[in-house]
């Protein structure tokens, strides 16, 4: 079942296309990642989506509603956690749940929200004396407090320490699994490589990409190849790609076959009796695909970093 449908979507600032007949859906219980650099058209889009923005052109559901026509039954149903917090200072942690918590129908208990993000010791604290990382997790309590069916998450383990993210990462799983379904748009791309069931790629208003994060893996990049094996590396160069790098005994190539070209390789060491010392199999990242789809982005001009 899909929860949010996107179909040609266009939002166009005077001659500037921010967003340009961008197409996806996400469905019930997934994690879709959303990625792109600063001025691609993530924000715009999932403005759009959340009921913010209007946009210029294409169709957008989102739980089966118009976002632009939403109101309160669709803001009942969703959850949002933004880049940057704007809660009260003054207020506790407490307390602000129980302000969020009372625009929804109906709402986590306080000591289950609490205890899913790590505040359960500062439940008194004022926020204004929060770490940078504890308003955030402050931040994804107050998106999650109304049961929401479907969760917005802009960066949302920005400044948190390495413990901290991952116990946010089994968190959303954890959501996940109950039925729950994320749009996540991160800067971290370890992150939505980990999290996200399928990834779309904006470049430029465009999405360029979409997948599962080992779909696209495979599909764009390779996996790379080195070892040092001697000096006397007769009859390997015939074994290897015409790009492989060889420098002295120091070996190194990409490959998109890597299971049958490691084979040939050790085959040719065992006949030889020659150590592969320091065999290296490296699995590109999903951060690998990103930075090379993204590497002929047209540099984003001042328009473009305001409206995305």
């Amino acid at each position: 079942m899909a929860v949010v449908e996107v179909r040609d979507l266009v939002k166009r600032y005077g001659e500037l296309a921010a967003v340009d007949g961008v197409s996806f859906e996400i469905h019930e219980g997934e994690v879709y990642g959303l990625l792109g650099h600063n001025g691609a058209g993530k924000s715009t889009t999932v403005e759009i989506l959340e009921g913010h923005r209007e946009r210029s052109a294409g169709a957008v559901t989102v739980l089966g509603v118009d976002p632009a026509a939403g109101g309160r039954e669709l803001r009942d149903r969703i959850g949002i956690v933004l880049q940057t917090s704007g809660v009260e200072t003054e207020l506790t942690v407490v307390e602000a749940i129980g302000l969020y918590g009372s625009a929804y129908r109906r709402r986590r208990p306080t000591d289950e929200l609490l205890d899913l993000v790590g505040l359960e010791d500062k439940a008194g604290a004022r926020i204004g004396t929060l770490s940078g990382g504890q308003k955030r997790r402050l931040d994804l309590a107050l998106g999650i407090v109304g049961y929401p069916e479907l969760v917005f998450l802009d960066e949302p383990t920005t400044g948190f320490d390495p413990a901290a993210r991952r116990k946010s990462w089994d968190m959303i799983q954890g959501l996940c699994s109950l039925g729950t379904t994320v749009l996540l748009t991160t800067h971290y791309l370890d992150e939505a490589e980990r999290l996200a069931d399928r990834v779309g790629v904006l470049t430029d208003g465009r999405l360029v990409a979409e997948g599962t994060p080992a779909e696209l893996i495979g599909r764009i990049a390779d996996t790379v190849v080195s070892f040092s094996a001697g000096d006397d590396l007769s009859g390997l160069r015939e074994l290897l790609p015409p790009d492989a790098i060889v420098n002295g005994s120091a070996v190194e190539f990409a490959t998109s076959t890597p299971t049958a070209d490691v084979h040939a390789v050790t085959n040719w060491a065992i006949d030889r009796g020659v150590e592969l010392h320091g065999l290296s199999v490296t699995r590109p990242s999903l951060e690998d695909v990103f930075l090379g789809l993204a590497r002929d982005e047209v540099e984003p001009s001042t328009a473009r970093d305001g409206a995305a």
